[in-house]
């Protein structure tokens, strides 16, 4: 898909789920790979020193992670790719309960990815990567579905098939994977049993 004519959403899953050969590649992502940087959060990272300890935080935005987790409920598996290390990310990837999680300081993403599709048997050809800059890029040039954010870097757009509207750190994962299963047909059965399953008592 890398190279092809880019399209931004909403128009890109409206247009892709009206033909057969879109309805196909939407049905066949059976992994989506994430960075964190730039995407998950909007690329600012706090650092701090507290009694001599190296503190970093990161913000995160909370509709993303409902995305994320839909995402598995309709049998995709969500992975998380970063090139740097941080507690946070760990806490975040552990909170939505992702299936892989990789922080490599040296940001060998491309391997990382590779190693995790293959540990699922999925073909690099069924996944989505979203990124916004260099380090995305080679992953990017081999997945089925390359997507940035809006604000990616010129390299990063260069290298998507998908433009989302909305920036890093401000949504832009919950638009994407929102499109996407909307694509499927899947979101409003899942967006309502989300709801259904919210509404209902916990039992004691």
């Amino acid at each position: 898909m890398a190279g092809g004519a880019r399209v931004t959403s909403p128009a890109l899953f409206a247009t892709i789920g009206a033909t057969p050969e879109g309805r196909d590649l939407a049905q066949r992502i059976r992994l989506v790979a994430f960075d964190v940087d730039g995407v998950l959060t909007d690329g600012g990272v706090y650092l701090g020193d507290v009694q001599g300890q190296r503190l970093e935080f990161k913000r995160y935005h909370i509709q993303d992670g409902l995305g994320m987790k839909l995402l598995q409920r309709a049998g995709i598996k969500v992975a998380i790719i970063t090139g740097r290390v941080s507690e946070s990310v760990a806490l975040r990837a552990a909170e939505l309960g992702v299936d892989a999680v990789v922080q490599d300081v040296h940001a060998r993403k491309l391997p990382a990815l590779q190693r995790i599709a293959g540990e699922h048997g999925i073909a690099l050809a069924d996944v989505a990567f979203v990124g916004d800059d260099l380090p995305d890029v080679g992953p990017m040039r081999v997945v089925g579905l390359p997507v940035v954010v809006a604000n990616a870097s010129a390299d990063g757009l260069e290298a998507a098939r998908f433009v989302l509207q909305r920036n890093g750190g401000d949504g832009a994962v919950r638009e994407f994977c929102e499109a996407l299963l909307r694509a499927r047909g899947v979101w409003d059965v899942l967006a309502g049993g989300w709801v259904e399953s919210r509404a209902r008592e916990v039992p004691a």
